[in-house]
């Protein structure tokens, strides 16, 4: 296998969940995988070599917020966000189009056009067009790129929905125009379609006949239940290209990456380690624990006495929870770091039991517990 390009290889399946590997010239990405979110060129609260640490193997940066701060002028001048942030695995970049959903009162859609913003910091006016979010993509000189998309809000309104198709597969096209001929890099094309089967095979068929290197599901998470959202990946992801990455946009707990990956999902970021992290709320194999409660005050355990970045396992609980209490930073990077590496430690896991066709015991053993 050529490891100047991009490519998939599946390894090992158990029922619906696949474990594989993505090759890029940055690196090795095991699946199912976990993608740390560092939206701004950073994982909220956590150095980039304790990323690295957590066995995270990509990470994710976003387009919309890049291009405003720090622009596409700095990110030129070091060739790209790895050498910016000091990160050399890969990156995948998501292509603005969440944001055309959660600053929607701060834009306007336009499908000739593309997205015209509103800056969120300032109120200046700027175009975000296909063409555009792949070039700021590539400025990033992210390994995964994805293609502009509208993601509309939680609807059960077909016309919003097949408008949204309508749209997203244009832009599609067109990204992939912009994308080129580019081998050692990847562009994923996203489904949307709500959660209705028949709209969402719709999509999917239309981003297959354009062709991509992996295919991702989007719109979900954006309200729905986690039931809801199983039973449609439960319909659809075996519909997409068996030799393809599957990537499951902005999930979520453990609980709903375990019911993805049972549906054959291969790809996953989200907030929610960091973003637990900074309130309070850590991950772990005992469930979750918030660590804001007062019966944690004289508790003298660590989180996990077997995670040794940074010395997590010599903190006890006691001392996190103080920390939360006097409103120390301390406490959001430690409690951040002690989730990513839960997160690396559980997806390490799942793979192994694809890998050992004993999946469903797990799968079984953690569903309820997150």
């Amino acid at each position: 296998m050529n490891k100047l390009f991009f490519s998939f290889e599946l390894i090992a399946q158990d029922e619906k969940a696949r474990s594989g590997q993505i090759t890029t010239p940055r690196g090795i990405i095991d699946t199912p995988a976990f993608m740390p979110v560092g939206t701004l060129g950073t994982v909220k609260g956590i150095f980039p070599e304790d990323i690295l640490r957590t066995g995270s193997q990509i990470i994710l940066g976003n387009t919309y917020h890049l291009m405003i701060r720090p622009g596409v002028e700095v990110l030129d001048h070091f060739d790209g966000l790895h050498n910016f942030m000091n990160w050399q695995k890969p990156i995948l970049t998501d292509s603005g189009g969440f944001q055309i959903m959660s600053l929607a009162k701060l834009n306007k859609i336009d499908i000739d056009i593309g997205a015209v913003f509103s800056s969120h910091l300032d109120g200046k006016k700027f175009v975000l067009s296909p063409e555009k979010s792949i070039q700021i993509q590539k400025s990033i000189n992210s390994d995964i790129l994805m293609v502009l998309d509208e993601c509309p809000k939680l609807t059960k309104d077909r016309y919003k929905l097949q408008s949204a198709i309508e749209i997203s597969t244009c832009w599609a096209k067109r990204c992939k125009v912009e994308f080129g001929n580019n081998k050692s890099k990847a562009l994923f094309g996203i489904t949307q379609g709500g959660l209705d089967k028949k709209l969402r095979l719709d999509s999917l068929e239309k981003l297959i006949t354009i062709g991509f290197d992996g295919y991702a599901m989007g719109g979900l998470a954006v309200g729905e239940s986690q039931k809801e959202m199983f039973n449609i990946l439960n319909d659809t992801v075996s519909y997409m290209p068996e030799n393809k990455p599957r990537y499951l946009m902005g999930v979520g707990t453990p609980s709903d990456i375990l019911g993805a990956v049972k549906s054959g999902i291969d790809m996953f970021d989200c907030v929610m380690p960091t973003r637990s992290g900074r309130t309070g709320l850590a991950f772990t194999w005992a469930g979750k624990v918030n660590l804001r409660n007062s019966k944690y005050q004289n508790d003298k355990s660590p989180l996990d006495k077997n995670v040794t970045i940074r010395n997590l396992n010599l903190y006890s609980k006691s001392y996190l929870n103080h920390l939360i209490k006097t409103n120390e930073i301390l406490a959001s990077m430690l409690i951040s770091l002690h989730n990513v590496n839960f997160y690396q430690q559980f997806m390490l896991e799942i793979r192994k039991e694809i890998k050992k066709g004993t999946f469903n015991n797990f799968y079984n053993k953690y569903i309820n517990m997150f």
